[in-house]
């Protein structure tokens, strides 16, 4: 790479202002549209049983190819795609519904008060998992994955809008938000751990330090590796992005050893969005009062032999990420669990076991045993009526919402609180701040935070509406089907292997620039080479899914 064109990549990435966040949150609901087009035609097709070469094509086109055009060749119009992806949609709900199977006779089993005789255990196939896998979050961390890896390069050539890349101090723009996202979505994920751990009474301070230092240690080696490579290789470098040595696996080797010393704090506090907005608030705090601490983030030079002036933005910045991670964590605590409607209680277990001669016949007959005329169950006892001289002490239903586990509830409660908060911080009615990538400030943390709450929501509205029965299932092999049927292989296999596709993403991206001059490319040129690096590494992450590997860095 000789100078001249270092610098103009150089000059291609810096003092840039962002856009919109309106056009950046048109952008990226391209994802959950997607996948409510690819749920229509699971659901009314088929169309992805079996996994064929064709249907594939379709699962890469729709998760990959939607989100690869939304941020190049559609920026400027991201309404027409959404217009192209959802007339697909009215042609499949046109379209007659493919029906399913006559359903199979359950097997005959000799059981004793439900179980298999002479058997006193529970069998492991029957108990459901108290963390079930969740579709709507495979999706969105799978949407967040492609989208983040697809700007990584994308932002090399000039068919991605200047406007989408990352900001120099202040503004919005949609690499911006990737960076905060994926720390969020990091933080949800980390809350598995912190579950399992509680379920197994393991809440030792050390041993959660242990681990948390196990999963810190190859993200310090990677991050070791991008900063011998940058500066050995004479790469393009953005030094105000996080400093001179510092990068962003360092961030995130440092978030899970910082959380787990402060776990046993964290397990006392009720609110997890609370301490984040807590934290977010002293730090502008100190930012605000602290004499030219501003000044010195964005504007000072870098003194040699001074590791702080040389690395500030990825120090300062840190603070502000641990309270994403914190936010994240907060809704994984929720949404990872079983939600109390889901399922069926051992009574009921018990009685669909017994009565599955009589369930099978229903069905195939198309029958039931409620009388016809009626609609009334011939064979359920009569319900007493309420007593409606007792006053509703929930009129309004605040208690309820505050203290439901139900998911689309959690997650519409905490998007309507984080758009408050950001309307506050942002705009005329608080502290009027601007958004700041490179501070990772108050504006930044709760628009963020709001950002991936919607994501969530828009996803868990799709997988509510389309398919329904998911967890309603009474043994753990059935619901792990219907899990199956409704998970996207591209999506799942993003969401399995992130991290290693996350790193090989990176080295294709180095690998390119140091081939090829990306600037002077035409827009054709950038596509090809775009389409066929997001290609490989869905083709890697189907691979590895498909031979059953799971890469854990």
């Amino acid at each position: 790479m000789t100078p001249e064109y270092k610098a103009e990549k150089e000059a291609s990435v810096s003092f840039l202002g962002g856009g919109g966040i309106w056009e950046i949150n048109y952008v990226t609901v391209i994802a959950p549209v997607a996948a409510f087009l690819w749920a229509l035609l699971q659901t009314r097709q088929s169309f992805f049983k079996p996994y064929s070469i064709p249907a594939a094509f379709t699962d890469f086109l729709l998760q990959c190819g939607t989100i690869l055009f939304a941020t190049t060749v559609y920026a400027g119009a991201p309404q027409a795609l959404l217009g192209l992806l959802l007339l697909p949609g009215v042609a499949v709900v046109l379209q007659p519904r493919v029906e399913n199977k006559q359903t199979p006779r359950p097997p005959i089993h000799d059981r004793t008060n439900g179980k298999p005789k002479g058997s006193d255990d529970p069998d492991p196939d029957q108990e459901l998992d108290p963390l079930p896998i969740k579709p709507y979050i495979t999706a969105y961390r799978g949407a967040m994955m492609i989208i983040t890896c697809t700007s990584i390069l994308a932002v090399d050539f000039k068919v991605f809008p200047r406007r989408f890349a990352k900001t120099e101090s202040f503004g919005t723009s949609l690499m911006d938000l990737g960076v905060g996202s994926f720390v969020y979505a990091a933080g949800v994920i980390a809350a598995r751990q912190q579950l399992k751990a509680q379920s197994r009474g393991n809440t030792s301070i050390i041993e959660g330090l242990k681990t948390a230092m196990r999963h810190s240690l190859p993200l310090v080696v990677l991050g070791l590796i991008r900063l011998w490579s940058v500066k050995s290789l004479n790469y393009v470098e953005h030094v105000s992005e996080y400093g001179v040595h510092w990068n962003f696996f360092f961030t995130l080797a440092l978030l899970a050893p910082v959380t787990a010393i402060l776990q046993p704090v964290l397990r006392r506090l009720p609110s997890y969005g609370a301490l984040t907005f807590f934290i977010a608030c002293v730090y502008e705090c100190v930012l605000y009062f602290t004499p030219d601490l501003k000044s010195y983030i964005i504007l000072s030079g870098r003194k040699d032999g001074d590791w702080l002036s040389q690395n500030r933005e990825g120090v300062f910045s840190f603070i502000g990420y641990f309270a994403i991670f914190i936010a994240g964590m907060g809704t994984g605590m929720t949404i990872l669990k079983r939600e109390s409607g889901s399922g069926t209680t051992d009574e009921a277990k018990e009685a669909d076991l017994l009565n599955e001669d009589d369930e099978w016949l229903a069905d195939v007959l198309g029958g039931s045993t409620q009388n016809e005329s009626t609609g009334v169950d011939l064979d359920k006892p009569a319900e007493p009526k309420p007593n409606m001289n007792v006053p509703n002490p929930d009129p309004l239903g605040l208690i309820w919402i505050a203290q439901s586990n139900d998911d689309s509830v959690f997650l519409a409660k905490w998007t309507v609180i984080w758009f408050i908060l950001s309307g506050w911080a942002m705009w005329h009615y608080g502290p009027h701040l601007f958004v700041s990538r490179r501070m990772v400030n108050l504006a930044y943390i709760v628009w963020v935070c709001a950002f991936n709450t919607t994501q969530l929501l828009l996803f868990n509205v799709v997988e509510r509406v389309m398919f329904p029965n998911i967890h309603k299932a009474t043994d753990k092999r059935t619901e792990r089907q219907r899990v199956q049927d409704a998970t996207s292989r591209v999506m799942q296999a993003f969401n399995r292997n992130g991290l290693a596709l996350f790193l090989l993403a990176n080295l294709l991206t180095g690998l390119i620039n140091m081939t090829v001059k990306t600037l002077h490319m035409t827009d054709v040129q950038a596509m090809a080479i775009l389409l066929g690096y997001i290609a490989t590494l869905c083709g890697v992450g189907l691979a590895l899914d498909h031979y059953d590997i799971s890469i854990k860095i």
